[in-house]
């Protein structure tokens, strides 16, 4: 009976300490999350489109969209993170010289496009139901890009 008592006792005591977050340690980060890859993607495509629109101005009308919906869809993988989208403005990926003349930046971007679209439908086909959606319009939209740049 005092055993029971005791360990009545010592539960009761402990139970409200677990609650108070007295054993949870905040200083160990979270894991990345399996779509922060494709978020930055995002934002890396959104640059490639606003650094080919400003290389080539005859292009801006056709490229503005779609950079415009490449941070759409960053900041919408973003808030189903939950985590917000690094600060500062992106940079497109400095790999080469950059390409000025029209048909070679359609090109590029047609090659970043059908990148971008590969790994968004790996990504629809490994998510969970309730990311599959986005994963698979993001997927969708790229694909429509590639339409778009011929």
């Amino acid at each position: 009976m005092l055993r029971a008592g005791a360990l009545v006792a010592l539960g009761g005591a402990t139970a409200p300490l677990t609650g108070c977050d007295l054993f949870d340690r905040d200083d160990e980060p979270s894991p990345p999350d399996a779509l922060e890859p494709l978020a930055a993607e995002a934002l890396a495509l959104e640059a490639r489109y606003r650094a080919a629109a400003t290389a080539a101005p005859a292009l801006a009308a056709r490229l503005t969209p779609i950079a415009d919906a490449h941070r759409a869809h960053a900041d919408e993988l973003r808030r189903m993170i939950g985590r917000p989208a690094p600060s500062g403005t992106p940079t497109a990926d400095p790999s080469g010289a950059p390409v000025t003349e029209p048909d070679g930046v359609l090109t590029d971007l047609r090659r970043a496009e059908q990148q971008g679209r590969t790994n968004a439908a790996k990504a629809c086909a490994a998510a969970p139901a309730e990311r599959a959606a986005l994963l698979g319009s993001i997927a969708a939209a790229r694909a429509t890009h590639v339409e778009a740049l011929k």
